[in-house]
């Protein structure tokens, strides 16, 4: 079993319009609505893929009951272990525009998380931990959540002897990564800001030196970098492809989560990274992949390996 831990999990919207313009109106074309938050994302599609999944986290409210409904109708469920809270599940809203391809992200900050519901969850992922084979730990924090969680579950999962993935960004990223998880996945932006370095190896090569086992950074179009004992990998699609990113990332962890529990070398992992990435862009929302184009792009994405990691 593959857990995700969702904090600040979101019901997530995403309107599709002609072209983005701003201070006027626009008519939107195409609606949806969809369970959501990194870990949902990634929970959704590693269950697509095969794998047995269960989701924890919070939700609450009547934003929640939505979010837990419709991950029950999905037609490859990961199970539900969510830990119900007294605030109101925050939404998110994606605006894609269709002249551009070009995506605005609008996030709301999620509910207050009180001290005896964070209790609870704690209790929950000790629980999961005990038939977990690897677990990922994505997104942001909500308010009332100390800055020091992940670094605090990274400790849990590495005692309890089960690989871990940390997938989030600022104060949270520094202090999580410092608790040494056995995976980072940062982006371009979050790998910036966590290092100071722009320049990808470079920056990767930090990271990895703060704490964590091994680094595989995001580099949107141009694919992923990874620092790993076993060397300096890149993996790229054989082309950029116009779509919404949304969930790319998520994908791409679940991709490498999969190819983790499967026994797989860091080529294979890399290589469905960027397959379900670039199959997730096509895809109409987050969560989801285009099942064709991933299967296609399988023996087309290029990762080269070069010197070992120092």
């Amino acid at each position: 079993m593959i857990l995700t831990v969702t904090l600040n999990t979101a019901l997530d919207l995403t309107y599709s319009v002609p072209a983005l313009v701003p201070h006027s109106s626009h008519r939107v074309h195409e609606v949806s609505e969809r369970p959501g938050g990194k870990g949902v994302n990634v929970a959704r599609v590693l269950a697509a893929l095969g794998h047995d999944t269960v989701i924890t986290g919070f939700a609450g409210g009547a934003t929640g009951a939505v979010l837990r409904e419709l991950l029950g109708e999905l037609p490859h469920r990961p199970a539900d272990a969510l830990v119900t809270v007294a605030g109101n599940t925050r939404r998110t809203l994606a605006v894609v525009d269709g002249s551009s391809g070009d995506t605005t992200q609008l996030n709301e900050p999620g509910p207050h998380i009180g001290a005896g519901e964070w209790a609870s969850f704690l209790g929950t992922f000790g629980e999961l931990l005990a038939g977990a084979d690897a677990v990922a730990l994505c997104g942001s924090l909500p308010p009332g959540i100390h800055v020091g969680a992940y670094a605090e579950l990274v400790r849990l999962a590495r005692s309890a002897g089960v690989p871990v993935l940390l997938d989030t960004g600022g104060e949270p990223l520094r202090r999580g990564i410092a608790a040494r998880p056995d995976l980072v996945k940062p982006n371009a932006d979050e790998l910036a800001q966590l290092t100071g370095a722009r320049e990808p190896l470079r920056a990767t090569r930090d990271a990895r030196r703060r704490g964590a086992h091994s680094v595989v950074a995001s580099l949107g179009a141009d694919g992923l970098i990874a620092v790993t004992p076993e060397g300096v990998w890149q993996a790229a699609p054989p082309s950029a492809v116009r779509g919404n990113p949304t969930g790319a990332g998520d994908s791409a962890v679940a991709g490498l989560l999969s190819a983790l529990v499967e026994g797989l070398g860091w080529r294979e992992r890399l290589t469905r990274a960027v397959a379900l990435s670039v199959a997730t862009v096509l895809a109409p929302a987050a969560g989801e992949f285009d099942l064709a184009a991933y299967e296609d792009l399988l023996p087309r994405v290029t990762v080269d390996r070069h010197a070992p990691a120092v």
